[in-house]
C-alpha cells in the first residue's frame, strides 16, 4: 500500500464490505466485535480526510472524485495508512472467526 495510487485505494475501500463478510463468515458477531469496531473507526478516519460519510463505498466514491492534481502526499499517506490498518483488521477478524468455529 505504500505506493498505492488513488485508484488502488478506491478499489480497496470499495471491497471492504465483501471482505468483511467473508472474514467473519458464520462466526458470531461477539467474537469479532472489537476488531469490527476498530475497522469502522479506520473507515471513519479515512472518510473524515475526504469529508465523506463513514461508509467504505462512499469513501471509494470520494477518492475517485478527486482529480489527479488534487492529491497531496499527506492525503495519500493517510489513506494508505488507513487501508493498511483495515487490511490488518480484516486478517484478525478472519483468524478470530476461524478460532470461534
Amino acid at each position: 500500500m505504500s505506493n498505492s495510487s488513488p485508484s488502488d485505494l478506491a478499489v480497496t475501500f470499495r471491497s471492504i464490505p465483501r471482505r468483511r463478510r467473508e472474514a467473519q463468515g458464520d462466526a458470531p458477531p461477539a467474537a469479532v466485535a472489537a476488531q469490527q469496531g476498530e475497522l469502522d473507526r479506520r473507515v471513519a478516519t479515512a472518510a473524515a480526510m475526504l469529508h465523506a460519510p463513514a461508509d467504505p463505498v462512499l469513501v471509494a466514491d470520494a477518492i475517485e472524485a478527486v482529480p489527479a492534481e488534487g492529491w497531496r502526499d499527506l492525503d495519500l499517506d493517510g489513506l494508505r495508512a488507513a487501508a493498511l490498518d483495515i487490511g490488518r483488521l480484516l486478517r484478525e477478524i478472519e483468524q478470530l472467526a476461524a478460532d470461534a468455529s
